[in-house]
């Protein structure tokens, strides 16, 4: 088996040599790849295996031994992305589409000793039906959180539409008592229609000017371009709504679809999760350039907390964990430092 995988890692990663040890994402593999991997291993090895299996299994060795079992395990929601052991693991929460692309994030925080986790949205699998509540994702990480730490001091970092399960989270755990030593919301929102009027329209003419600007930078082909590549979005959602048009076989179980499935669910879920407010302190990150989310995160946010500090990180919102990683990686790597700090 390890033969046959390592042959078809190097078709698919286009490498002439690649150790059964290389871990998938450190050697330049991607959701793409991925799927592509899988759709060859369904081929010539006639097992169907969700592509988000490689999160548990990423290198050529442990895919191999999990291939020869004779059924595929039960995976934690959280993922390893750094190892650490001394002291209290770092957990990141994704964002909509469910995946954990924090392994280079991870890598450039000087957080010696702290384990990294980032979790996997149910679904992504492939194998469950997504959730559609944020009260619902946080209940289900915090089941499973038992296991990899069942007391505080936690360390809670949510990106995007994570950031509101990391605060439900957060709620959850000081309700019965355990210590949240640190709460960082990475550019993370509630719906507009819970902002308050005045934040509300600031936003809406915020993002008109900013759609204004853009379409101007267009030219006009590529202006209908953008226009008909919306309609086609909104008809694969209509489309992919219909439970009974699920694809089938390895396309079933591909990133591709599985993300834009668990992301319609959580777009249901941001627009549903009203914000309460919340007795610790938020720690909050800003992208320096992404115009179409509040200019000033405290206004949203300063009255929903006992505390709020926000800072901003070179990049806009989509590239924040592609591009100057090192930044970002700074902050938190501060924060965390500052949160078990003895008082």
């Amino acid at each position: 088996m390890v033969e046959v995988l390592t042959t078809i890692w190097q078709r698919v990663l286009q490498r002439p040599s690649i150790g059964v040890n290389d871990h998938f994402f450190g050697i330049g593999g991607g959701f793409h790849a991925a799927d592509m991997l899988f759709a060859a291993i369904a081929q010539q090895c006639g097992r169907e295996l969700p592509s988000a299996t490689l999160y548990h299994a990423p290198t050529i060795a442990q895919l191999a031994r999990l291939l020869d079992g004779p059924a595929l395990p039960r995976f934690s929601p959280f993922v390893e992305v750094k190892p650490g052991r001394e002291k209290p693991p770092i957990l990141i929460v994704h964002g909509l589409a469910g995946t954990v692309p924090f392994f280079e994030l991870a890598r450039d925080m000087a957080t010696e000793g702290h384990s990294v986790y980032g979790m996997q949205a149910k679904g992504l699998d492939g194998l469950e039906a997504p959730f559609d509540r944020v009260e619902d994702m946080a209940a289900f990480y915090l089941h499973s959180l038992r296991d990899i730490q069942p007391h505080g001091p936690y360390l809670l970092v949510g990106y995007s539409f994570g950031g509101l399960v990391a605060l439900e989270m957060a709620q959850s755990l000081h309700e019965v008592g355990e210590n949240v030593a640190l709460l960082a919301l990475i550019d993370a929102y509630p719906a507009a229609r819970y902002m308050l009027p005045a934040q509300r329209l600031r936003l809406r003419a915020q993002r008109i000017g900013s759609r204004i600007s853009d379409l101007q930078r267009r030219s006009v082909p590529a202006g209908i371009k953008y226009v008909a590549s919306r309609l086609k979005h909104r008809l694969r959602v209509g489309e992919a709504s219909d439970e009974g048009n699920l694809p089938s076989g390895a396309a079933r179980l591909s990133f591709e679809y599985t993300t834009f499935r668990v992301k319609q669910k959580a777009y249901v879920a941001l627009e549903h999760y009203r914000p309460q407010f919340y007795s610790g302190k938020i720690k909050f990150v800003k992208s320096e350039t992404d115009l179409y989310y509040p200019a000033d995160p405290a206004a949203v946010w300063a009255k929903l907390a006992a505390g709020f500090e926000a800072e901003t990180v070179p990049g806009g919102h989509l590239d924040m964990l592609t591009g100057d990683i090192k930044s970002l990686a700074a902050v938190l790597t501060r924060y965390v430092n500052e949160a078990l700090r003895p008082k």
